[in-house]
């Protein structure tokens, strides 16, 4: 009975909804994009509304939509440059930030957005969200054992002491460390003789003392190549993935209660490598992601590069208190990835794809660029906005984009 009373209730609310979605469509014709047809139908479908009064509403949203489109003319990139420009003054230079756990930190502020339009290849403080599957980010053991899968585990982080001498190496494993890790010792002894290369590997015996230390003796190994060789062994990776460091286990609300849990779990890292996280079974592909723009653009492609640019920025502005219209940072975001790469926008990405020389000489190394001109003997044909203003010129915006055409036989009859 109470699911059929339900079932009503649905309908009752969803036909409403049809029809104003419907009728908005029709006196818009078509004009107002989707999420704007969404919010529209959201904010009408709660309250009971006339037709006449229906009409008026989305006559001024079609009003404010075309209000809101870019004139032909506008000169957009200036636009945003200003817009994202001027509220970077604003932000702070603090460049670490303690996101509710003492030892986390990343890099914010006008730090990070510079790091964003440098395109660096690394950020200065790498970090992925793991968001996790069903069965994994309900209950804090559960999301505990991915994050022992994530986070690397390298012989240091079991070594208790390492004694070198000549022609051995004596190694004492912490017990509690490689039982919390699920590490053998025979992982570590193949980790080890593995990285001394394959010539030493080959002349090296293993003795194994008990189930927590081994020596591996080889005659030919002085005590000063033992000491030269100390910082490659201890640095190898035994378990986990390379470059992950710390893991921290964080948990939030749920927009709505799942399978009777209204929060779920989630690792936050220090270090990151996209393509090998999504490997791991438990972690939710469809929700993971970086702070590295270039895993983004080498794991999932350009388009996803340009969506990281614009939500990384816009989360940067954000946590400064700054509002910026996302358009202007899509812009930018569209400029950084129109060439299937990232750009930087720096001297070495803004020159390129330029065909002025005086627009290439405007940007830093000036001379660089004229001199490289002049040995080509390479035109200018003083066509974009840069080079129109150096020699004087109006520049091809606003009414400088109209050639008025004045037929002179005819002005003569006037």
């Amino acid at each position: 009975m109470s699911e059929k009373l339900t079932h009503q209730k649905k309908s009752q609310v969803t036909e409403p909804a049809k029809e104003i979605r419907q009728r908005i469509t029709e006196l818009s014709s078509e004009l107002l994009p989707e999420p704007v047809v969404d919010r529209l139908v959201e904010l009408l479908s709660k309250r009971s509304i006339s037709e006449r009064r229906l009409e008026e509403v989305v006559k001024e949203a079609v009003k404010q939509y075309l209000k809101s489109q870019v004139e032909p003319g506008e000169p957009v990139g200036v636009v945003a440059a200003q817009s994202v420009g001027e509220p970077g003054t604003q932000m702070t230079l603090r460049t670490f930030h303690y996101a509710g756990v003492r030892e986390y930190n990343v890099t914010l502020g006008l730090p990070r957005l510079i790091e964003i339009v440098d395109a660096r290849k690394s950020p200065s403080t790498p970090s992925m969200t793991v968001w996790l599957d069903d069965r994994h980010r309900f209950t804090r053991d559960q999301a505990y054992e991915v994050a022992k899968r994530i986070l690397q585990v390298s012989v240091k982080d079991v070594l208790d002491n390492i004694e070198i001498g000549d022609g051995y190496l004596s190694f004492y494993l912490n017990s509690e460390e490689m039982d919390k890790h699920g590490i053998l010792l025979d992982q570590v002894i193949d980790a080890v003789r593995g990285s001394l290369g394959k010539t030493r590997s080959e002349k090296a015996t293993v003795e194994k003392e008990d189930d927590y230390s081994f020596t591996i003796i080889n005659e030919e190994m002085t005590r000063s190549t033992g000491y030269r060789i100390k910082d490659k062994v201890m640095s190898v990776v035994l378990k986990g993935i390379k470059g992950v460091t710390k893991v921290y286990l964080e948990r939030t609300k749920l927009s709505q209660p799942l399978d009777g849990h209204d929060e779920e779990w989630y690792i936050i890292t220090e270090g990151s490598d996209l393509a090998k996280v999504l490997e791991v079974d438990g972690v939710d592909r469809t929700r993971t992601t970086t702070n590295n723009i270039y895993e983004i653009y080498q794991v999932l492609g350009i388009e996803a590069a340009r969506n990281s640019i614009i939500e990384e920025i816009m989360k940067t502005l954000h946590e400064q208190g700054l509002e910026v219209d996302v358009r202007h940072v899509s812009l930018l975001a569209d400029w950084m990835t129109e060439s299937g790469q990232i750009k930087p926008v720096t001297r070495t990405g803004i020159s390129v794809g330029k065909t002025s020389v005086l627009a290439k000489a405007a940007f830093e190394v000036t001379v660089s660029h004229l001199l490289a001109a002049a040995e080509s003997a390479e035109t200018d044909t003083l066509e974009g906005v840069t080079e129109s203003v150096i020699v004087g010129n109006y520049i091809p915006m606003g009414t400088g984009m109209v050639d008025l055409m004045v037929n002179l036989r005819a002005l003569k009859n006037v």
